[in-house]
């Protein structure tokens, strides 16, 4: 059986800030195309802190969705923001036939004391989904390493599952280089009755340093093994890049034979290594 024949892709950007960045940007999107993801989303930063670039962004990846047939998916964070300021972004994701959003809570912008109209992303979801109905499918955040946040485990998962009741299609995963993390975690939601897909997120691994401050932020486990491995490399950048692109065509191979219902790329506006993984694992379609 092939388990990569029904594995939907998916492609993660941040919002350039400048002509060079739209313009590589754009770039990056046609290089990726060929991999026919389901959807390119776009992030958005701490209390909106970028949310006229991701909306740019969105709008752009979505008037071409007649030619790549590839849909357009705004990360939408709620702390610190107003349900006005949501509804108006809700209904002008509408208004350009935007169909997926990315429902997160995100961080409170810093100097901001109240969380504003939201604190969850519970809410947020609850709150589209009284807003606009079955317009938006609705992917979350999991963490199968646990929300750096979270109480415990136990909570994160009570959390997770508020997320689903409310109405969430699908879940996309923290990035991770630990298996068992994601198929416990896995298995713990379906003890909960949880039935949605979960899709891991697969993170580049470009430069160490800015990996490592990364991971801190977010609680992502570099394993004990990997990070000696990457920090031996020194400033040896081909073969670290080598060694990495290895590393994760074979991790990603292993989630596929896991029967993982997709894979969705972290790129970091990058084109390599998403493609070039894609590539050696004959999903490029």
């Amino acid at each position: 059986m092939d388990m990569a024949k029904n594995l939907t892709l998916s492609c993660e950007f941040f919002p350039p800030k400048t002509e060079k960045g739209i313009a590589n940007l754009s770039s990056v999107r046609e290089q990726l195309a060929p991999l026919k993801p389901e959807f390119f989303s776009v992030t958005f930063g701490a209390g909106g802190s970028t949310q006229d670039n991701t909306m740019d962004a969105v709008i752009d990846i979505q008037k071409q969705h007649a030619v790549t047939n590839i849909d357009a998916a705004p990360h939408l964070s709620c702390v610190g923001s107003s349900a006005e300021r949501i509804r108006a972004l809700l209904d002008t994701y509408r208004n350009n036939n935007i169909h997926r959003i990315v429902a997160l809570r995100g961080d409170l912008p810093s100097g901001m004391q109240a969380p504003g109209d939201f604190r969850y992303a519970s809410e947020l979801v609850e709150f589209i989904r009284k807003e606009t109905g079955d317009f938006f499918t609705i992917e979350v955040a999991a963490y199968p390493e646990v929300h750096p946040q979270a109480q415990s485990a136990e909570h994160d998962l009570i959390n997770f599952k508020r997320k689903v009741d409310a109405g969430a299609n699908s879940a996309i995963t923290q990035y991770f280089y630990n298996m068992d993390a994601y198929r416990y975690f896995v298995d713990a939601c379906e003890q909960q009755g949880i039935d949605i897909p979960i899709i891991p997120g697969i993170m580049p691994i470009n430069n160490y340093a800015q990996l490592a401050r990364f991971s801190a932020g977010c609680g992502a486990e570099i394993p004990r093994w990997l990070r000696k491995k990457l920090e031996a490399f020194y400033d040896d950048t081909a073969s670290m890049t080598a060694f990495t692109v290895d590393f994760l065509t074979d991790f990603t191979q292993q989630l596929i034979d896991l029967g993982v219902p997709g894979i969705h790329f972290y790129t970091m506006n990058k084109v390599d290594p998403t493609l070039t993984i894609c590539d050696r694992l004959g999903l490029i379609k």
